[in-house]
């Protein structure tokens, strides 16, 4: 399962997704600090197929945790490539133009 959270702002999408494991976390690397908070990714919690959905009609995602990262990729939704870790946690943004 995933926490998401879908924005609509002249008419763009935009997809805040990550893991629902990983909501409260907040991850640390050098001067980098990334909080996966509530606010911003918890609207509410979608499975599989509704996330798969989502990812689709957005436009612009931010995603972090290994299994929604896995799912876009797979999808052909960003690329391993652009992939960065914090604390060993991945996260992804992907703009479609």
């Amino acid at each position: 399962m995933f926490s998401a959270r879908l924005i609509n702002h002249n008419d763009t999408l935009m997809l805040n997704i990550c893991d629902t494991d990983l909501l409260g976390r907040t991850l640390k690397r050098d001067n980098f600090t990334l909080k996966i908070s509530e606010a911003y990714y918890a609207e509410k919690v979608v499975e599989k197929e509704e996330a798969k959905d989502l990812l689709r009609r957005s436009n612009n995602i931010n995603m972090v945790g290994k299994g929604i990262i896995s799912l876009s990729v797979n999808m052909g939704i960003g690329s391993q490539e652009g992939v960065k870790e914090i604390d060993g946690i991945p996260f992804l943004i992907v703009f479609k133009m």
